[in-house]
């Protein structure tokens, strides 16, 4: 049935205007629609004559409603109706009144737009209807709606809000937004809808029209009036305009409330009736684009698009896209449909393509060259009207198109010729198409943070002559806050001020609603009829109009403006315009998706891209003039290489290196040019506190782009080079200089004790750099790294005034601002610092910056960008003073203003909010970290001058240590240098307090953790901090005596038997043959040194572990000493490498030199390599010699070059080798005594020369001899010690101090007679000549001979052992030529002589070997020979009592001391692993362990295992170091403590008396009384308080001792280990678990027991943030809320603000958890190579971390695991829905894996495992999606290409994908990693890595976003 619309005129007269308006209603309808069939129903508007009261009537089809005359005309609305009404809405207004006529109340539902709106004003504008409009938001209190106080000369008035308004005066009340509103506000309409009755606030009583009229019968209108009832008229109507709210976000519609309105759907307009609208407004446009358009539109509305999620198409704007593509039909079509819905920004990928296939499907894909606007070519003012208009030309395909736009009041500027705004291509074509957009509509513009959308705003504005208002826009923004806020008039009286957004709308400015995308869209629900109509309603009932309908209005009631404002009417200004910026909408993400479909119907986007390379290097190179070229390239390849890639990590880099960071890095680099870029982007990033991932990643991606570190970071620099000195009136810091400030508040400089350590003084010239820069400053770090102290350091040395600000949780925009309080009925604000310090020019100090909600500090950023801000109290700060010209209210920022931000690190465990993400960008940053351990001993020094050295090293050393394990996420509280300077101050204060319990005041805040207990105290411990131990607790070896001393009879250097004096003996004098140098790798490895004496002291003072292998053998060490630095080198054998290291640092080194010894042909070959180090000037070098092939090589380990020194006798001597003599190897010797003098001496066992290698001229002196030799001593340099093969016999080898020339190389060898003390008669015993193990090449000072010898003497001598004695000396060898005495301390047993019994194979001769090391040391300082003995020689049960079993050892050091005359027989350690080869070990020495000297008082050893351990075993050593240690473990646990308080005066200890004697001596306890007590005050006894002496009546002293109150009773203990016991037993018994199913369960448990706790805690703590509280406002108890107090004083309830769990946010949906695939290897090489290196353990153990970590997390992390291996791909091992329960079902999952390693078929499916993972999983919706591959590296062995594995990796973006690669064969693994997306891949060399790569993804990734 067509509906048709006739007009009945009436007769002139009055109702000529009203009839005129619906007469438009006609015109086109008629035109448009020829006749259809007789029976068309029709709206009449019929007359009445003039003068009647009723008037006319209007009928649309059969309906008809009289119209009344409007009480208030300018309620009516005006100019909706347009000129031709669609048919549908004609439809629509009949139902409207029928439904008016029945007097019910409708609810016009359907999607966003302004349509239902229309619809509402088009009726009560045909029907002449007064109308009360109302936006509801979530700010809408029940005052809004029914009457709200006002304070009107004191006293509190009621005034009536819309909904009485309405009721009383008989108006349509529109009430838009339902869903908006929040839940409890709307029922207060519930009675008034359903009867028409309401109880008001003021006591009057709202009644239904008939029950009224029904009552005045009865009685009076007077009567009524008393009993305060008020009559609701009949004509009272209410629309609501709502949305479907399952469809769209929003509060569903209460049911009471629902079933009080009548329903009607209003959808957008049928298709036709659209298209029609198109056609007419865009005549230029093909008809069949414009179809296209319409049908692409209506597509992305339908049912299917929104099940897709895409967000509903804005159709109420295609009118305003056809009107531009009217003006230029030769525009891209889809380019418009990105400006009304930017489906690429807005929608994720699979959302694109369904968009991109509608365009294709419709024919509105581009072709190839798309026709853009190219740039505005000129702007001209147009003078015609009095609307100011500018006509632009802008400039497209090759054509000049002019259009007219509105423009703002200010004289127009040519485009682009501001002197800050740089001209690149891109934005100049923005510009343009804002300029399109501009003639028909408001404009949001997108762009990430720091990319110039203020910028290009702003250049628009000057553009067109416009005033900008900026509005920055917050999260708790109000709706108040947007329109209008209360204030008090200086009489009390309260009155409403209107916000910049309504001024600047009556102004016609520009409005830029900064940060639109924070505000919650409820709130922005106010502006939507500003933006659609330009029409707005106020709180205090003035109304703003749209200037036609105003000048309508004007027209039709003949008024004057003077008059509409009495009535508080306003036109807004023609020109007024908003541009919203906004940062992009996070795809994927459900919190942060601010653009819906409410959104797109407001404005037109325009996406601004980041620059292109070429134009950012435009910018930069404008704005910054003199930036180095080469930096500029290298920083700009950098970001955009970051910018492009797909990786989410990679983009939140990108996103802090912005435009306007990179603009702040080049002024840097320009002002400075030699600094250092790659410290420029790491300070720009923040590096130092990314997690670990994140910081991998942008290292890697800094080497590919050649930004290297500078080369000597590692070298500290000298706190010379940076002093910081104040000097005629400028300040120095480093290289920096600045001129000191004349402040006028003096008291406001801060003043700060303050110790200048160099890294200090590195961040303050940085930040001097920068604040001369005019920068604001951000300092991130810990806490306690010393961010206050820097501060006010550097203020004072500037001299500049601070202002202090410290932000918290509950920090609000107003309190960041202005504080408002009430006084004597009036608010007044004070000024918070901030507004201080903008107003002084001071120095604002934000401390805590990270502790506010970001939302809050967000105001910041206007206020330090455009330097903008508006205060509460409507004042407002702007930056220039050029723009205050008059207007008052104004703050100008003074010129010196700075702000310096201090915020924590974000991240876990300060559970901050990210200030540095968000606002990051407008200052420069600078990363704070605790001082370097140099620096920070320095620093210590200066705060504990009295405490020893070494303790504090020991405490820099532990907490660097602690900062490195807080960095790696092993613990979580990063402990700061705070906390080691009250540790110092408390030392330095009470010296005598031991170190172990100061600490405890830092550490006993985890002593309830047992994981960090753990962690802490080994950590303490590995740096010799006692923490724990008693002083008692000292473990020193038992002492023995040692044997009474022997005259053993005289050496003589004498007659021989046969006669011979002495034998000459020739020398020759070669060159040495040099081979080589060949460079050789040496890599560095770090030690884990632990110094021992942590619990209890012992002669051990630290040891650490070499890398050997368990086939390594380990067969030398020699140590070297120059001045003070102690290097030790260990030869291992099979293969052969060397290891060496200094003794107090931190990384060893190792050479492998397995390639270089030569294997011999033949036999099996055990080679035996002895190092010697040599000394200055060749320090570093060594020589290695192998005593079997006699290879000597000279390593330099300075410059890693490899010689082999080819001796003259080795070449002619002839190589015998032949096959029947194999056995009888050769063994050749070095002796090293005087290696440090760079010379050795080299000979063969039972060889007749002697080779003297002298390394520093190259030269080799080969001496024969006449005699076959067993031993070589060196015990002088001139005189050597000789011992024959077989006899035994001794000689005395002496030559010239230089073999010089050949004349004089002779050298002399004397026979060494050994004489017994003569026993009489001339009888000499004779008696088997023993060989040394060990003679001293120098003697014993003179005191320490004496006391040896007891006897006062001063003589050359030597000091030796051997297997006899413990020790022997001679007296006067061998300088004297006179006989030596000989003493001796005799063993009772000699040392048998262990012989290796090797038997041959099949019974061959045996062999018998000595081992070829003596294990003997000689100390001469402390007068002590040291050797180690295996436990058989050594006298066990002298050292341990009975009952003791002695411990495994690997031997025992004997210390033969003839100082004390003592014996000591220390046990070392049995090394944790010992090589297989056992005959072998037992060649090299007779014990498991190695010695040498160590300094001038102790001794190292290595034992089989690599383990070193230092001991100290000089009796002074270790007197003084148990001094030190006894004051570090403190005294005060031993001594009773007793409290006095010493007054002045009084008798608090009355004079001390003796006190009565007791005839009965019985024990007196306390008292007073008695003398002889045990404790009590006065009296004299034991242990009293103040007694005068002690008296001992021999009582036992009541004190309880420590030992018993520290004692636990035994039976407490061994009841809690039962009741343990018997728990885990029931345990067991209720999830039937077996105990050896729980031991293996606990072996894979217990290994990753601290990942799995600390992971947990990091879960609870976000589960913690995630369920923070929020403010609940509008409440009526809690804490007063600020921005209420006006409504306070009137009188309101609804105040207060408490916290409370927040609801979620309107139709925010469900949070869903996050998903987690772990894909681990299960394939045969797993199971294979788990002997290796235990990798197929490791996997159970990191699958066995995930179990138990995301156990009870289920609603935030699902997870689910799945093997693959050479059987598939897809073996499910967890599935999602059956998550292992308890400890059984998860062991049954590891014997799973571990069962399908061992049996699957080989093969690797490691990348369709991760294609799978990543295809299936993101199946499931999920918040995020991770997938993590266990995997070992060996791709290439099955051919695959790892490009492949990166390309799966990287395969959907909404993945986040990483793999994990267990150490594989070689540096498989490490060349992978290296093709693999940076952050993505983990090598895990060890295995025991992996749980904690696990921990660190979780931590890095999935916990960053909860």
């Amino acid at each position: 049935m067509q509906s048709r619309l006739l007009l009945l005129r009436a007769p002139a007269g009055y109702g000529g205007s009203a009839t005129r308006r619906v007469r438009l209603l006609l015109r086109q309808v008629v035109r448009g629609r020829p006749g259809g069939d007789g029976r068309q129903p029709e709206v009449r508007l019929l007359h009445a004559g003039a003068g009647a009261d009723t008037g006319d009537t209007v009928n649309i089809g059969d309906v008809s409603y009289k119209l009344k005359t409007p009480k208030s005309p300018e309620l009516v609305p005006q100019n909706y109706i347009s000129d031709s009404v669609a048919q549908s809405v004609i439809q629509h207004l009949r139902w409207i009144m029928q439904k008016d006529l029945l007097g019910q109340d409708i609810f016009l539902i359907g999607p966003p737009g302004p349509l239902r709106r229309s619809i509402a004003m088009q009726y009560s504008e045909l029907t002449k209807r007064e109308v009360e409009y109302i936006a509801l938001s979530r700010d809408t209190t029940e005052t809004d709606l029914k009457q709200r106080r006002e304070i009107r000369a004191g006293t509190a008035f009621y005034v009536d809000q819309c909904a009485v308004r309405a009721a009383t005066e008989g108006r349509t009340l529109i009430l838009e937004g339902l869903e908006k509103a929040e839940r409890n506000v709307l029922p207060v309409l519930n009675n008034l809808l359903e009867n028409r009755e309401m109880q008001l606030e003021d006591g009057r009583f709202l009644m239904s029209a008939e029950r009224y009229d029904k009552l005045l019968q009865d009685h009076t209108k007077t009567e009524l009036d008393a009993w305060k009832i008020v009559r609701v008229s009949e004509n009272f109507r209410v629309i609501a305009l709502g949305l479907p709210v399952p469809r769209y976000s929003g509060n569903p519609l209460d049911p009471p409330l629902r079933s009080r309105f009548q329903a009607r759907d209003i959808y957008y307009l049928p298709f036709k009736d659209q298209l029609k609208l198109l056609y007419s407004v865009g005549a230029n446009v093909p008809a069949e684009k414009v179809s296209q358009l319409l049908s692409f539109a209506t597509t992305l509305c339908s049912q299917e698009s929104s099940t897709l999620g895409l967000p509903d198409f804005p159709l109420d704007s295609l009118p305003a896209a056809v009107q531009i593509l009217d003006s230029f039909p030769m525009m891209s079509i889809k380019h418009t449909i990105q400006w009304l819905y930017p489906y690429t920004i807005l929608l994720g990928h699979e959302g694109k393509m369904a968009v991109e296939g509608v365009l294709k499907r419709f024919e509105l894909q581009d072709s190839r060259s798309s026709v853009l606007p190219k740039e505005i070519v000129r702007v001209e003012g147009v003078s015609e009207s009095h609307v100011s208009q500018a006509s632009v030309t802008v400039q497209i395909a090759g054509k000049e198109v002019t259009i007219k736009v509105p423009a703002g009041t200010k004289p127009l500027t040519q485009p682009c010729t501001s002197d800050h705004f740089i001209q690149t291509l891109s934005h100049k074509q923005l510009l343009a198409e804002m300029m399109q957009s501009h003639m028909v509509k408001d404009i949001c513009l997108i762009g990430g943070k720091g990319c110039g959308k203020t910028v290009i705003a702003k250049n628009f504005a000057d553009t067109l002559g416009y005033n900008i208002e900026p509005i920055m826009l917050y999260q708790d923004m109000t709706a108040r806050d947007l329109l209008q806020q209360r204030y008090t008039l200086p009489n009390g009286d309260t009155a409403w001020r209107s916000s910049p957004l309504v001024n600047a709308a009556l102004q016609g400015k520009l409005v830029l609603l900064d940060g639109i995308h924070r505000v919650n869209t409820g709130t922005l629900a106010v502006l939507q009829r500003l933006i659609h109509d330009r029409e707005l309603s106020l709180y205090d009932g003035s109304r703003l109009l749209r200037e036609d309908r105003y000048m309508r209005l004007k027209e039709e009631l003949k008024v004057s403006d003077e008059q509409l404002r009495e009535r508080s009417i306003f036109p807004i200004h023609p020109s007024f315009r908003i541009i919203a910026l906004a940062e992009p909408p996070v795809i994927g993400s459900t919190a942060q998706q601010w653009l819906g479909p409410e959104f797109l119907t407001m404005f037109f986007f325009h996406y601004m891209k980041p620059l292109v390379k070429g134009e950012e290097i435009q910018v930069i190179k404008e704005m910054v003039p003199n930036i180095p070229q080469e930096a500029l390239d290298k920083l700009l390849s950098f970001t955009h290489k970051l910018r492009e890639t797909q990786d989410p990590m990679a983009q939140s880099l990108a996103a802090s290196l912005s435009t306007r960071q990179l603009l702040r890095i080049s002024r840097r680099l320009s002002l400075y040019p030699n600094e250092n870029l790659h410290s420029a982007v790491t300070k720009a990033c923040l590096s130092r506190f990314l997690p670990s991932l994140a910081r991998a990643a942008l290292e890697k991606n800094l080497a590919d782009a050649v930004i290297e570190r500078t080369t000597d970071n590692n070298l500290e620099p000298e706190l010379k080079d940076y002093r910081c000195e104040v000097a005629s009136g400028s300040l120095r810091i480093g290289a920096v200089s600045a001129p000191i400030y004349k402040a006028h508040e003096k008291m406001k400089v801060p003043d700060v004790v303050f110790y200048d350590n160099i890294q200090h003084m590195i961040v303050m010239e940085d930040m001097l750099k920068d604040f001369l820069l005019g920068e604001h400053l951000l300092l991130v770090g810990n806490q306690g790294v010393g961010k206050n102290k820097i501060v006010d350091r550097f203020l004072h040395l500037l001299n500049r005034p601070r202002e202090y600000i410290q932000l918290h949780r509950d920090t609000t925009v107003q309190t960041l601002t202005l504080q408002p309080s009430v006084k004597d009925g009036l608010i007044v604000y004070e000024d918070s610092p901030l507004v201080k310090a903008v107003k002084l020019g001071h120095v604002l100090v934000v401390d805590e910056a990270d502790k506010a909600p970001t939302n809050v500090t967000c105001i910041l950023k206007t206020l330090v960008e455009n330097g903008e801000m508006i205060l509460a109290d409507g004042r407002r700060i702007v930056a220039n003073s050029a723009a205050v010209n008059g207007r008052e209210n104004v703050v100008v920022i003074h010129p010196d203003f700075r702000m310096i931000v201090l915020a924590n690190r974000p991240g876990f465990p300060f559970l901050g909010n990210d200030f540095f993400g968000t606002l990051g960008d407008i200052f420069s940053c600078h990363a704070v970290d605790n001082p370097k351990p140099h620096s920070e001993l320095e620093m210590l020094r200066q705060y504990g001058p009295n405490v020893p050295k070494p303790i504090l090293q020991k405490l820099v050393a532990a907490f660097g240590e602690l900062r490195s394990l807080a960095d790696q996420g092993i613990i979580n509280y990063p402990y700061s240098t705070r906390e080691v300077v009250n540790i110092v101050k408390h030392l330095q204060r009470f010296p005598t307090e031991g170190l172990s319990s100061v600490v405890r005041n830092v550490f006993d805040f985890d002593s309830y953790n047992n994981d960090m207990r753990k962690v802490v105290i080994n950590t303490l411990h590995k740096y010799g901090i006692p923490i724990g131990a008693k002083p008692t607790s000292v473990q020193l070896a038992k002492e023995l005596p040692l044997p009474e001393q022997t005259f053993m009879g005289y050496w003589t250097t004498g007659q021989s038997r046969n006669g011979m004096q002495k034998l000459l003996c020739p020398a020759e004098t070669h060159h040495i043959d040099i081979k080589g140098p060949v460079l050789i790798n040496i890599q560095e490895y770090p030690i884990e040194r632990q110094e021992e004496r942590a619990l209890t002291f012992t002669e051990e003072c630290a040891s650490w572990k070499l890398p050997l292998d368990e086939i390594n053998l380990v067969c030398d060490i020699a140590t070297s000493q120059e001045n003070d630095e102690n290097t030790l080198y260990v030869v291992a054998c099979n293969p052969v490498t060397l290891h060496f290291m200094d003794m107090t640092g931190k990384s060893a080194y190792l050479v492998d030199l397995y390639d270089i010894f030569p294997r011999t042909a033949s036999g099996v070959w055990q080679p035996f390599v002895t190092v010697a180090p040599l000394g200055n000037p060749l320090r570093g070098q060594v020589v290695l010699h192998e005593q079997q092939s006699n290879v000597i090589l000279l390593l330099d380990t300075t410059s890693r070059a490899l010689r082999r020194l080819i001796l003259s006798s080795e070449k002619n001597a002839s190589k015998r080798s032949s096959w029947w003599n194999k056995e009888e190897a050769e063994t050749y010797k070095m002796c090293k005594e005087f290696s440090h003098k760079n010379w050795l001496v080299f000979y063969k066992e039972k060889g007749n020369s002697l080779t003297v290698l002298d390394v520093l001229e190259g030269r080799s002196h080969t001496i024969s001899l006449p005699i076959t030799l067993k031993a070589v001593f060196l015990v002088a340099e001139d005189k050597w010690l000789l011992v024959e093969n077989k006899t035994n016999q001794k000689y005395l080898l002496t030559k010239p101090m230089h073999i010089e020339s050949e004349d004089s190389g002779v050298c002399q060898l004397h026979v060494l007679k050994e004489e017994p003390p003569s026993t009489g008669f001339g009888v000499t015993q004779e008696t088997e000549l023993s060989i040394p193990h060990k003679v001293s090449s120098d003697q014993l000072s003179s005191e320490n001979l004496s006391s040896a010898v007891g006897q006062k003497i001063a003589s050359p001598n030597r000091i030796l052992s051997d297997e006899n004695s413990y020790v022997t000396i001679v007296v006067g060898f061998p300088d004297l030529m006179s006989p030596s005495e000989v003493y001796s301390w005799k063993r009772q047993s000699s040392l048998s002589k262990p012989r290796v019994t090797d038997t041959g194979f099949y019974g061959g001769e045996k062999k018998s070997l000595t081992p070829k090391q003596t294990n003997c040391v000689t100390l001469l300082d402390t007068n002590q020979i040291v050797r180690i003995l295996p436990p058989g020689e050594v006298p066990l049960k002298d050292i341990y009592p009975k009952d003791v079993a002695p411990p495994q050892t690997a031997g025992y050091i004997e210390v033969t001391d003839l100082q004390s005359k003592k014996l000591r027989y220390i046990p070392i350690p049995r090394s944790e692993s010992l090589s297989p080869y056992t005959t072998w070990l037992s060649t090299i020495s007779d014990t498991d362990a190695l010695l040498a000297e160590w300094g001038k008082g102790g001794v190292v050893t290595v034992d089989m295992g690599g383990c070193v351990r230092l001991w100290e075993t000089g009796l002074e050593h270790l007197q003084r170091s148990l001094m030190e240690w006894r004051n570090m473990v403190g005294q005060e646990g031993d001594r009773p403590m007793q409290i006095t308080v010493n007054r002045d005066s009084g008798e608090d200890v009355s004079s001390p008396k003796h006190g009565k004697e007791d005839p009965d001596n019985m024990p007196h306890v306390g008292g007073n009384t008695w003398a002889g007590g045990t404790g009590g005050r006065d009296t004299a006894g034991l242990g009293g308080k103040g007694g005068p002496y002690r008296l001992d009546a021999g009582h036992k002293v009541y004190q309880v001792s420590e030992a018993e109150k520290d004692a636990v009773p035994e039976e407490v203990k061994r009841a809690a280990r039962e009741m343990g016991q018997r728990a885990f037993q029931q345990r067991l018994k209720e999830i039937q678990m077996s105990e050896y199913d729980a031991a293996s369960y606990e072996r894979f448990s217990g290994a990753v027991r601290r990942q799995v706790h600390s992971l947990r805690v990091i879960l609870d703590n976000l589960q913690a943030k995630g369920k923070e509280r929020q403010w609940l406002r509008h409440q009526a108890t809690g804490d007063l809320d600020d921005s209420k107090i006006i409504d306070g004083l009137t009188g309101e309830k609804a105040i207060y603000k408490r916290r409370g769990e927040l609801e979620p946010q309107l139709g925010s949906p469900q949070q869903k958890p996050k998903h987690l695939r772990l894909v681990v290897d299960v394939s045969g090489s797993m199971y294979r190579f788990n002997g290796v290196d235990g990798r197929l353990e490791r996997s159970m153990e990191a699958v066995c971390m995930v179990m138990e970590a995301f156990e009870n997390y289920e609603e935030k992390f699902k997870y689910d695991i799945v093997g693959h291996s050479g059987d598939g791909y897809n073996i499910s091992l967890v599935p999602m829905n059956k998550i292992p329960k308890d400890n059984k079902q998860r062991l049954e999952i590891l014997k799973t894996m571990h069962a399908h390693a061992q049996f699957c078929m080989s093969g690797d499916h490691t990348l369709e495992g991760t294609k799978h993972a990543i295809k299936e999983i993101t199946k499931e919706e999920a918040d995020e999606y991770f997938v993590i591959v266990l995997s070992d590296a060996n791709l290439s062995r099955y051919g695959i290409h790892p490009d492949k594995f990166a390309q799966i990796l990287t395969s959907n973006p909404q993945v986040n994908a990483f793999a994990i690669f267990i150490g594989s064969l070689g540096d498989q693994a490490t060349r992978l990693q290296r093709t693999l997306p940076a952050g993505r891949s983990f090598v895990a060399m060890d295995t025991k890595d992996i749980p904690q790569i696990l921990q660190q993804i979780f931590t890095c990734t999935m916990l960053s976003s909860v």
